[in-house]
């Protein structure tokens, strides 16, 4: 499994707020065991979604202070399941941004039922820490189509 857990975004303003979604095809071996007879996207996945969402967002702004990380999260709820091979759409809206932290208040729903919610913090790792070449291929590509 890769963890790329944004397939496409759908709106974005940067350092505000972003929409996006991601599908988890019923073929990844996760769902073998998670749960068995009852697939479902494990929770902590659902979380990762909404910090990548969110991490764009911020990414997005093109600040010198680094990319987004995720490095706290605080009043996860799970109120229902994402099944494999359904539309999971993710939402974050930052609600305090600085030089060295921000947070976002995220949901995600599933055919227009709200299923987790969570407030992110996220950190900045500077770029240099990252692989030589390291791009994001759904950032970049939104915004060069919005250009």
């Amino acid at each position: 499994m890769r963890f790329l857990m944004v397939d496409r975004i759908v709106s974005l303003e940067a350092g505000q707020s972003i929409e996006a979604e991601k599908t988890l095809s019923s073929a990844e071996q996760l769902f073998a065991d998670h749960f068995p007879g009852f697939a479902v996207v494990p929770g902590v996945l659902l979380t990762e979604m909404m910090a990548q969402a969110a991490g764009k967002c911020l990414n997005a702004e093109r600040r010198a202070r680094g990319n987004a990380m995720l490095i706290e999260i605080r009043n996860a709820r799970f109120r229902h399941w994402a099944r494999p091979d359904e539309l999971i759409r993710l939402f974050a809206r930052i609600e305090t941004n600085s030089e060295t932290v921000a947070v976002a208040k995220c949901h995600a729903e599933v055919n227009g039922a709200t299923i987790c919610t969570a407030q992110l913090m996220i950190a900045f790792k500077p770029r240099g820490d990252f692989s030589p070449g390291y791009r994001d291929a759904v950032l970049e590509d939104y915004l060069a189509a919005k250009s």
